[in-house]
């Protein structure tokens, strides 16, 4: 991937795994879960005050990055598995499938230093991390009912907010293009961009260094 085409800023990423994207497609919904699996502890406890201070029986999240691809995004949200996918989507088709009334809040994280951290107000608590986390530059949407414990929380969405599919740096190359023709032959998916990243090995970059120094 090259990185000049990486950078919408009027794009969010979805670093997920392959068996998601393809639930996400054939159904063309998002799935909105618990928190409570989180790895980053300090997290999903903003996640269970908030539940517990709202009085809800419900929270549920996902996350997203308005950042550009990063090594780290993939490693960590992706877990390093061949299987990983980032759906690329634009933003202001993706917000218009929360409609007001859905119970849904989103909004970019704000990332606090510990030493100028202040007692946060309530509304924030779901849109607060530690400012080591500040390179994920997370957008997130959060689900929260008063009324119904769910454990997961769909919305629909149309295929055509999805701008493209990237596919992980650890898939082997031969296996790519398989991916691609699967993905694709969903219904309504054909024509979506699918390519996998040079992120860990790109030809332009690697030519750079063979050039003759005058």
């Amino acid at each position: 991937m090259d990185e000049k085409s990486n950078g919408s800023l009027n794009s969010l990423r979805r670093y997920t795994r392959l068996p998601a994207l393809l639930h996400l497609l054939r159904k063309r919904e998002i799935t909105l879960l618990s928190p409570t699996s989180w790895a980053d502890r300090n997290d999903s406890y903003y996640l269970e005050q908030f539940k517990a201070r709202q009085k809800a029986k419900t929270v549920l999240a996902i996350c997203l990055s308005e950042a550009s691809e990063t090594y780290h995004h993939w490693k960590i949200f992706t877990e390093g598995s061949d299987s990983g996918v980032c759906i690329q989507f634009d933003r202001d088709r993706l917000l218009e499938a929360f409609p007001a009334k859905t119970n849904v809040r989103h909004g970019a994280v704000e990332y606090v230093e510990l030493n100028k951290a202040t007692v946060p107000a309530l509304d924030r608590l779901p849109f607060l991390k530690r400012f080591p986390y500040r390179d994920e530059r997370e957008y997130r949407f959060v689900y929260a009912d008063a009324n119904r414990e769910v454990e997961t929380k769909s919305f629909k969405i149309p295929l055509g907010c999805i701008e493209k599919i990237t596919l992980s740096p650890w898939l082997h190359k031969d296996l790519a293009e398989i991916v691609r023709e699967t993905v694709q032959s969903v219904d309504g998916c054909n024509e979506i961009t699918i390519t996998r990243t040079t992120l860990l090995e790109n030809k332009r970059w690697q030519n750079l260094a063979r050039q003759d120094v005058e």
